[in-house]
């Protein structure tokens, strides 16, 4: 299947806000979970904040209160603020079949998208 589509991605200092949007519009938000993940450099892609069908989320500490995910027709938003140098990396939507999502989040079966870089400065 066709990777997803990021977008939004750039550069910002410390303390500023970014979107990030990917091109959902081949998945129902009512058969499909949508999130949002990332990988800071040199380690392990993380989970940020996952769609469930149900329309609930659930996001990870280090972003709560912070990030927004949110969804308008065919595209998914991750809104970004106080954004600080711990957020800097690559960002991934990802899509799966509520039967293969787990805890609000893909799980198997995924549809990855290609990433979209944010970096932070201090």
């Amino acid at each position: 299947q066709e990777p997803l589509v990021e977008s939004g991605g750039g550069s910002v200092q410390a303390g500023g806000s970014l979107r990030l949007s990917c091109v959902v519009s081949r998945y129902s938000s009512n058969t499909y979970c949508m999130a949002w993940f990332r990988q800071p450099p040199g380690k392990e892609r993380e989970r940020v904040v996952g769609l469930a069908i149900s329309g609930s989320t659930v996001y990870a500490d280090a972003v709560k209160g912070r990030f927004t995910i949110s969804r308008d027709d065919g595209t998914l938003y991750l809104h970004m603020n106080s954004l600080s140098p711990e957020d800097t990396a690559t960002y991934y939507c990802a899509v799966s079949y509520y039967t293969y999502c787990r805890g609000g989040y893909p799980a198997t079966n995924v549809n990855w998208g290609r990433g979209t870089q944010v970096t932070v400065s201090s």
